[in-house]
């Protein structure tokens, strides 16, 4: 079997739309949360979300394949794009049919969707665009990517609400680990902060009301009221090591564990016994080769929903049992909002980071103790210590649960 190394990542995100921005700010604890300024909520009940700044489609994209790409999808070209220069190649020398291409997103192209229908409403259907379907498709991104670049081998997009990008690089890992492929390009994107979007999710009582951004998105704290919606989309290069050590490519971690489990509960909310997500840390460990005990750092899924925050926590305590007390926990959603199917590849970068920089970020804005989420939540400030391995939770509406386990990187 072959070990699996990340050697180029790249990430538009509500705090940065670089890897050195967003990982800047992630270890300053600033959060990418403001008023919504896309449209119009005076008459609107939700009034905060974690925006993509300053976007430019460009540095991937030329003007007309602007036009012919939902937003989500020009997320993520420009993520495989800044992964891509990141990892030093560009691979044209390998074998094309063993470069990957695995990307998710969990709502896919709802801006197009929700403008073409609209279209059809005032004008009928010979207005609409022939673009439409693939613009809305949410496999598109991966297809894209590939086209872009030329990666021949296992392609498709992965949905499973905010578990996506964790089932992806979970995917992608175990496709190198056994040799079906040498290296792919894997991740999440989203972007859908709309009306439509948010009306839906607000009257499923999942989003804060609060207007106030500094106090929008609190994992664990107890007067959390719920998610604030974020978009971008967070790529990664995944690559066996003997093809990172044949190029002498910089290494930043090692994947080394994937666990992924099904409440088979409810809808919406995770199972109050926690045991399936308990399930998916474990199996991530015995993937690894490791005791739970080892875990030094985890990124918890902490969406800051009253429910979700309070059965992870009862997860974590009933995998790691003693351990649960001392292992350290943020969720970096504080800061970025929930990217919904791009938040397991964002939250995994900052796995990643934080073994690859010796620093493990805060959940910023956490104010108040709430019992009953009682574990070692990082909250005053990101800690600068050298960990070896830390692991990445996710958690999806219809009860997909997907853990990620990475370990610093040791020849």
């Amino acid at each position: 079997m072959n070990r699996v190394v990340i050697t180029g990542m790249g990430v538009v995100s509500p705090v940065g739309n670089n890897l050195k921005d967003f990982w800047g700010n992630i270890k300053q604890g600033k959060h990418g949360i403001n008023l919504i300024n896309s449209f119009d909520t005076s008459n609107f009940p939700i009034k905060v979300a974690a925006q993509v700044k300053n976007f430019n489609p460009l540095l991937a994209l030329d003007k007309k394949k602007v036009r012919r790409n939902d937003l989500y999808c020009q997320y993520a070209l420009e993520a495989a794009r800044q992964a891509i220069i990141d990892c030093g190649t560009d691979f044209k020398e390998y074998n094309s049919y063993r470069l990957g291409v695995i990307i998710g997103s969990g709502i896919g192209g709802i801006h197009t969707l929700e403008h073409e229908y609209e279209k059809f409403l005032k004008e009928g259907p010979r207005h609409i665009s022939p673009f439409t379907i693939p613009m809305l498709i949410s496999n598109m991104a991966a297809g894209a990517v590939a086209i872009k670049y030329g990666f021949k081998g296992i392609n498709y997009g992965i949905v499973s609400a905010c578990s996506t990008s964790a089932h992806t690089i979970g995917n992608a890992f175990t496709y190198i680990k056994y040799g079906k492929l040498d290296a792919c390009l894997t991740g999440g994107t989203e972007s859908s902060i709309t009306p439509f979007t948010l009306s839906g999710f607000n009257n499923m009582k999942t989003l804060t009301h609060s207007d106030n951004p500094d106090r929008a998105s609190i994992p664990f704290d107890k007067d959390r009221s719920g998610f604030v919606m974020g978009e971008g989309s967070g790529v990664i290069v995944l690559e066996s090591l003997d093809s990172a050590l044949k190029r002498n490519a910089k290494i930043y971690a090692e994947v080394v564990g994937y666990g992924a489990t099904e409440d088979a509960y409810h809808i919406t909310s995770p199972d109050p016994s926690g045991k399936a997500a308990c399930e998916a840390i474990l199996s991530a460990c015995r993937d690894a080769n490791i005791n739970p005990e080892e875990i030094d750092y985890i990124n918890a899924h902490g969406t800051a929903t009253p429910i979700n925050d309070k059965y992870e926590t009862i997860a974590i305590k009933v995998a790691l049992k003693d351990h649960a007390k001392d292992v350290f926990i943020s969720s970096t959603k504080s800061m970025t909002g929930h990217l919904l199917g791009a938040a397991g590849a964002v939250e995994s970068i900052v796995c990643i980071m934080a073994l690859y920089d010796n620093f493990i970020p805060m959940t910023a804005g956490y104010k108040n103790f709430d019992p009953e989420c009682n574990l070692n939540y990082v909250t005053k400030s990101g800690i600068e210590t050298s960990i070896k391995y830390a692991i990445s939770n996710s958690m999806g509406f219809g009860g997909h649960n997907a853990t990620l386990c990475f370990k610093k990187f040791e020849d």
